[in-house]
Parts: structure tokens; C-alpha cells; sequence
């Protein structure tokens, strides 16, 4: 039997999800303009630990979205499930953001394409079958009319970028799936089941997020 304790921050939505062999007993979301995930974050995981009646000590593993997405969000979920994971010696599972993200789609046919906000018309992409295979990995690129152009399959937008993107992405193969917003920690629990089950855990010690753009700091203009 394994509790695993989902950690989603990648994104504005900050989301906690515990899971009992793969199956979601609770999950605990909110997303919010402000990122609201160092105020957020914590009071879930206990409100979760409550809800289902479990300690810490029982929880078996934390699984972590690991990106790309926000560096302040991703910072603040994989500081905590560190911190989980020294202080209660279990592993820690390593979650691709985007890949949760499509696992939402609910479509038979065609490709996913899970996409975050960038700036401006940049965004953070990887293809996926509808069975959830990865068909290309994940790259920040900047979207224009070309882009995807390649696939002839029927194609599905999810993500926070719908709304940019659906001025430049108007060819007939293209659907946006709108309700589909942005990663839960609630898809990550299969995901998460499955890793765990097959061993492959990240080292707590060395693990960073996957940023994939470098974090760049800026001064600030002269008057």
C-alpha cells in the first residue's frame, strides 16, 4: 500500500493531491494571479493529511511537478517536498508538468499538445498521443502561424495560452480545449503510482527544477 503525496506548482494553480495506490483520495486546489503558493501550499498538505486521516509518517513518497513552468512556483513546491522528503527519509518522484497537463484531455483521437505561458508569445510545449505517449519533447518556443504546421492530425490545445494563441492557430485541424487550464496535482497520481511502482525516484539531494529558460535577473531601469 502507498500514499503518495502530489505536489503541482508549477503554474498559478498551487495544488495538493494524495493518492492511495494511484487513486486520488483528496485534492486541494486554488489558482490565484497573486501565486498564492507560499501562503497556500503548506495549509493544504495538512488540511489533505486531515481530510484522508493519515500522518506523515504514513505518507510512502512525494512526487513533485518538476516543470517547466514558474521559477518562484516551482522553487516553493520542490523546497517543500524536499523538506518532506529528508525529514520523513522517503523518496522523491520527479513529475513532468506537461505531461499532467495533457493527461487531462479526454480525447480518442489526433495529439495533445499541453502548453504554459512564456511571456509574451513564447510558451512551454511538448506532443503527446492520445494515450499519452510523449511524440516530442518539451521545448520553449515562439508560437506563430507555422507553427505545428508538420502535423496533419487532428491537434488539442490545453494550458494557460489558449486565449494568446487562438489568434496565430486557426488552421481547421486545431481544437482548444478551454476547460483545460492549467496541471493538477490530481493527474500526477497515476503518473506518480506507476514511477514509484518502477523505481524511479530522482536524488533528494541533487534534484532541480526543470526551468528549462534560464532564471534571469534584471536591473531595474535608471531614471
Amino acid at each position: 500500500m502507498a500514499y503518495i503525496l502530489n505536489i503541482e506548482t508549477a503554474t498559478k494553480n498551487c495544488s495538493v493531491a494524495i493518492a492511495k495506490d494511484g487513486e486520488v483520495l483528496i485534492c486541494k486546489e486554488i489558482a490565484e494571479e497573486g501565486y498564492s503558493h507560499a501562503e497556500r501550499l503548506h495549509v493544504f498538505i495538512e488540511e489533505s493529511l486531515q481530510a484522508v486521516g493519515i500522518e506523515y509518517n504514513d505518507l510512502t513518497a512525494v512526487a513533485i511537478s518538476q516543470g517547466p513552468g514558474s521559477y518562484t512556483g516551482l522553487r516553493i513546491g520542490v523546497s517543500a517536498a524536499k523538506g518532506l522528503c529528508y525529514a520523513l527519509s522517503i523518496p522523491l518522484i520527479a513529475v513532468d508538468t506537461l505531461e499532467s497537463l495533457a493527461a487531462q484531455a479526454d480525447v480518442k483521437d489526433g495529439v495533445v499538445i499541453p502548453m504554459i505561458d512564456a511571456r509574451r508569445m513564447e510558451v512551454y510545449s511538448a506532443v503527446f498521443s492520445s494515450e499519452g505517449s510523449m511524440m516530442r519533447n518539451v521545448l520553449a518556443e515562439v508560437i506563430t502561424e507555422e507553427s505545428f504546421s508538420d502535423i496533419k492530425e487532428k491537434i488539442y490545445f490545453v494550458g494557460d495560452c489558449n486565449e494568446k494563441c487562438k489568434t496565430v492557430l486557426i488552421a481547421e485541424n486545431f481544437t482548444f480545449l478551454d476547460a483545460v487550464k492549467y496541471p493538477s496535482a490530481r493527474e500526477m497520481a497515476k503518473i506518480s503510482q506507476e514511477k514509484f511502482i518502477n523505481n524511479e525516484t530522482v536524488d533528494v539531494a541533487y534534484f532541480e527544477p526543470f526551468y528549462l529558460k534560464d532564471f534571469m535577473i534584471t536591473a531595474p531601469k535608471k531614471k
